[in-house]
């Protein structure tokens, strides 16, 4: 399974692109570095799931960020 195919993923790297957007023009560099890492982490952590060679890990790497997307 491609990880680009996971509406999860798509989810999350629309929403990593919005905050990027979002906090351009911030000059708190350290709260914009932090919320940035954060944003992009959602889509990174599940492509590097998606890697692992037993279906338990990658259950694990998908499972949190479908979990706190739907809230």
């Amino acid at each position: 399974m491609a990880y680009e195919n996971l509406d999860v993923w798509k989810r999350s790297s629309r929403l990593c692109v919005e905050v990027y957007k979002n906090l351009a023009e911030l000059k708190d560099y350290g709260f914009k570095d932090q919320l940035s890492r954060s944003a992009l982490s959602i889509p990174s952590n599940l492509a590097e799931g998606l890697e692992r060679q037993s279906s338990k890990e990658q259950k694990q790497f998908i499972s949190l960020p479908e979990a706190l997307l739907q809230s």
